[in-house]
């Protein structure tokens, strides 16, 4: 796992230090969209995972971006790598600020999982009731693959290197045979090239 990690983080770096070079050649800060930057890397930090990201404008295409995750949660021992296309668009004429949306997928893998052995059902007054027993845990490693969406806000700071963000990810996943979704709000802060 800690490798994955490790050349994943290598690869984001590797492709911001390859576009910092192009950058400086070119001089071009727009990356083809009026977001006023072309990269940024910085944290994400959300109320269910945190971590690295890096986005990517893609040049020739206005407001469309590319966006690579890699997160943990904060209740699992693991890493998730995720990919996003996303479509931003100024609002009000505000200079620097843009809403966005887009989709993407992620995978990752965890060690250890907490479940229920035995569950009961019973039908009380009309309502079901289950009741859990046997609450147990183990140390395996899981895989884990799903699909995500993304809506945000993020806004340039004028004549400072910063972009500040919010946004809302859910996200929908398949772990070792266990399906859910789930909702992630995360605040990002990005140095920008």
């Amino acid at each position: 796992m800690k490798k994955f990690t490790l050349i994943a983080l290598g690869v984001v770096l590797a492709c911001g230090t390859q576009q910092v070079a192009a950058q400086s050649k070119k001089k071009s800060s727009s990356g083809g969209s009026n977001s006023g930057y072309s990269t940024g890397i910085g944290l994400r930090g959300g109320g269910y995972s945190s971590g690295l990201t890096i986005k990517h404008f893609l040049s020739g295409k206005n407001g469309v971006a590319l966006e690579a995750l890699v997160t943990t949660e904060y209740k699992a021992r693991g890493a998730r790598l995720t990919l996003l296309g996303e479509k931003h668009k100024s609002i009000a004429d505000v200079k620097g600020l843009q809403f966005y949306y887009g989709a993407g997928f992620h995978a990752g893998a965890y060690q250890g999982r907490y479940y229920f052995d035995d569950v009961r059902y019973y039908r009380v007054h009309k309502k079901d009731v289950y009741v859990y027993r046997d609450y147990r845990s183990d140390d395996a490693t899981y895989i884990a693959i799903g699909a995500d969406l993304i809506l945000g806000l993020e806004y340039k700071l004028e004549d400072l290197p910063f972009v500040v963000g919010v946004d809302y990810k859910p996200f929908f996943e398949v772990f070792h045979g266990y399906t859910g979704f789930y909702n992630d709000a995360a605040v990002s802060l990005r140095i920008t090239f």
